[in-house]
């Protein structure tokens, strides 16, 4: 199998490297905006750079994987449709409705795949959660407390085409929340703080947000997210029931400290950021895109789960804006997919 690489910036680095060595995989074709950044990652893996996009497709590969910048997902994704092939994308699809829901009609009129990046759903944690909520461990389920917090922010540079804290970084805990569940959000109240880095206001973002969710059988749900998380990187996930309650990564790497006597120390070595947390889910997403293209495994996350998402994203930038809640009902592009 001959895979195309679109993009080698950090996250595409890290794909690159784990398809190289993947024993279904027979080759590479990197490309980038950058090309000597493509070249120079070719060179490191014993790969082959590609001077541009189109490369990619006349040199012929099996497969795509987009890690480019966001702004470009959406005509990559119908360029790889048109061209009747599979297609992995780092999330989001687009930073609008109206392009993500074009791209997804490109997938679906093509009758190809296209599986989402969502690293989150091949974490061991995440899975354990699911597990004991389906398997009825935790009984009626009644609250669930999802957080992502970055040690620092990004580059100012990248705040304006970020699409903001929810639709960029918490739409990771919407995706997660549907998928550990299993139910569908209905109403969100948002807001959110600018409180910190002047970068935050100049980009009409905020460096920290927080949602509450109401779920289609009554469960609530908080999420919260900042970039300014000074202690390290920290993604948890706590979920009561009236039987059980569990929580998602609380480990010896959890830059926490309890206050109590008998409470736990500091972590040693808290987690840095996201490719150090997530990087067997990494891994296991992309052995799991191989599988759908060779045909031995369903899509575990196509392209309608991610506009359920960011559906959720769009309803709580609405909020924090107009100081209202907001039931998903008014945001384009119903009717949630069934879950598997």
């Amino acid at each position: 199998m001959r895979i195309g690489v679109i993009g080698t910036g950090r996250i595409g680095t890290l794909h690159a490297h784990t398809l190289s060595r993947h024993r279904d995989v027979g080759s590479l074709i990197l490309t980038d905006a950058d090309p000597k950044r493509a070249q120079a990652l070719a060179h490191r893996l014993g790969e082959t750079a590609a001077p541009g996009v189109d490369e990619i497709y006349t040199w012929g590969v099996d497969a795509v994987v987009i890690t480019a910048a966001t702004s470009a997902h959406a005509e990559l994704i119908g360029r790889a449709a048109r061209a009747g092939l599979p297609v992995f994308c780092e999330k989001p699809i687009a930073l609008d409705l109206p392009g993500t829901l074009q791209a997804i009609g490109e997938v679906e009129t093509a009758g190809t795949v296209l599986q989402m990046g969502f690293q989150r759903r091949f974490d061991r944690g995440y899975a354990g959660a699911r597990e004991a909520v389906r398997s009825g461990r935790l009984g009626r389920l009644h609250t669930v407390r999802a957080m992502t917090s970055d040690p620092e922010p990004p580059p100012a540079g990248y705040l304006p085409q970020s699409g903001g804290l929810f639709r960029d970084t918490l739409i990771h805990d919407f995706d997660i929340l549907r998928w550990v569940t299993g139910r569908e959000v209905t109403e969100v109240y948002a807001t959110g703080s600018d409180a910190g880095p002047a970068m935050f206001r100049d980009a009409a973002d905020v460096d920290t947000g927080a949602a509450l969710l109401t779920l289609d059988d009554g469960t609530l749900a908080s999420v919260t997210g900042t970039r300014l998380n000074g202690a390290g990187y920290d993604v948890r996930m706590e979920l009561a029931g009236e039987r059980d309650q569990i929580v998602v990564g609380l480990d010896d790497r959890t830059p926490i400290a309890s206050t109590e006597p008998t409470g736990p120390p500091a972590a040693d070595k808290p987690w840095t950021g996201f490719l150090e947390r997530f990087g067997p889910a990494y891994e296991a997403e992309l052995s799991a895109f191989v599988e759908v293209v060779l045909g031995e495994r369903a899509n575990p996350c196509d392209g309608r789960e991610a506009l359920q998402a960011l559906r959720i994203a769009e309803a709580c930038e609405i909020s924090r804006r107009e100081h209202r809640p907001v039931r998903l009902a008014e945001i384009e592009g119903g009717a949630p997919v069934p879950f598997g």
